[in-house]
């Protein structure tokens, strides 16, 4: 299994890049939003890669962010999902905006990922929404996701609870900085306690 490859931007496509690794040419599938925050050709960079294998054929797909790559890898164990399908939900949504869809059951918003309907959009919540439910928030994507904060509601509302368990006003506020888009009370709450090192 190739896990990674770091090497040198060599050439860009609409679907794909071209690494040169150590004069070893590597063309890797990426989604639209991997693919626009690639560097520029003749520098180096890090890709964190799946390899699908077919009785006719290797394919290598490719991620800048672990999280990416792990959500990737969940889509096409949906059935019916295949690899082209979870690019085109990673060139439309950040990781954390797909998973709050999914947390949310919302199949209008996974609906929108180009050649899904409503049956498949059922299909990725149902089959994917109990794997989530305890990881929902180590999707939170990279610095640069266009991600906005949670809601103030449910973010004044884990606040509150942090207080009531006896922590400062300034350490709920630190556990509760750079929390997931959307995230409902609860996983706010899970998010805080996990980065105050008491789960």
């Amino acid at each position: 299994m190739i896990s990674f490859l770091q090497g040198t931007v060599a050439a860009r496509t609409a679907q794909s890049v071209l690494l040169n690794v150590n004069g070893v040419g590597f063309e890797v599938l990426m989604s639209q939003a991997g693919l626009a925050k690639l560097p520029q050709p003749g520098e180096q960079v890090a890709v964190h890669t799946y390899l699908q294998v077919r009785e006719d054929s290797m394919t290598l797909f490719g991620f800048l962010s672990q999280e990416e790559k792990s959500l990737f890898q969940r889509l096409i164990g949906v059935s019916g999902v295949g690899p082209k399908m979870a690019l085109a939900a990673l060139s439309l949504y950040a990781p954390a905006q797909l998973v709050d869809a999914i947390m949310e059951q919302d199949v209008d918003r996974v609906q929108k990922i180009p050649g899904v309907g409503k049956k498949t959009a059922s299909r990725i919540i149902l089959e994917m929404k109990g794997t989530l439910e305890k990881e929902a928030t180590l999707f939170g994507g990279d610095a640069s996701s266009a991600a906005s904060p949670a809601s103030s509601d449910a973010l004044a509302g884990a606040k509150e609870a942090l207080l009531s368990l006896g922590f400062t006003s300034a350490e709920a506020d630190l556990a509760c900085k750079g929390a997931p888009e959307g995230a409902s009370e609860g996983a706010l709450l899970q998010y805080a306690l996990k980065r105050l090192g008491s789960q």
